[in-house]
């Protein structure tokens, strides 16, 4: 049975992986990115809350009547 010849493999890879990169850096070169961006001002909002607008109690069982 014949040897396997792996003597190419690692100019091979090599290739692949700077074709891979070339590919890759040609994708993202067609995007054009802002040069300086600038962060949006956001405003707060704030949501109402239901137990914000009526009173509510709590009860502790220590505090309540002995029966």
């Amino acid at each position: 049975m014949p040897q396997l010849d792996t003597s190419t493999w690692l100019v091979t890879i090599i290739a692949m992986i700077l074709t891979l990169f070339a590919l890759i850096q040609l994708k993202f070169h067609k995007y054009s990115y802002p040069s300086n961006p600038t962060p949006k001002t956001l405003k707060p909002t704030s949501f109402p809350s239901p137990w914000e607008t009526k009173w509510t109690k709590i009860y502790s069982p220590l505090l309540l009547p002995q029966q």
